[in-house]
């Protein structure tokens, strides 16, 4: 960073790792968005709803990683709109994937160990560094709200 003497603004490496990485992950969201919907109408609606509470804030801090890369908005905006595409052909690649063997024996699985796995070692230990008793109590109204939403999502399903 500091070694550019060019004096003119340019993009840094790390945007287009962001890039990648945030196509790869996109591309991982179609294929469990797909398995899901192949699984059933209720898995895939409730998983469209997971995925989308976790790519609003993914898909803004993704923006903001490229604009501090030094992109100009537009150009930051129109390629994360493309990274974004590509759960399109992840979703594709499930559906022709399922004519051939049944994926959602290994995606669903794969997308439930993943997200344990962010919990346990991501989550959890930062909520383990919070000592204020107000903070503390918040997560766990959250906590107890999101255990509330997957109980009632359940009970819809089985309607």
């Amino acid at each position: 960073w500091h070694h550019c003497h060019s004096g003119r603004k340019h993009e840094h490496e790390f945007a287009l790792m962001n890039l990648i990485g945030d196509s790869i992950h996109n591309f991982i969201d179609g294929l469990i968005l797909g398995s899901a919907f192949i699984a059933g109408i209720e898995i895939g609606l409730t998983t469209t709803l997971a995925i989308i509470l976790h790519e609003i804030p993914q898909e803004i801090i993704d923006f903001g990683v490229l604009l501090y890369s030094g992109m100009k908005k537009s150009k930051a905006l129109f390629l994360n709109f493309i990274t974004a595409l590509i759960a399109v052909f992840g979703g594709l690649t499930a559906f022709f994937l399922s004519n051939i063997i049944n994926s959602t024996s290994f995606l669903l699985p794969f997308a439930a160990g993943g997200f344990i796995y962010i919990a346990a070692s991501d989550l959890i230990p930062e909520l383990k560094k919070e000592h204020h008793l107000k903070d503390n109590l918040l997560t766990f109204i959250i906590f107890v709200i999101g255990i509330l939403l997957i109980y009632f999502m359940e009970m819809l399903v089985q309607v």
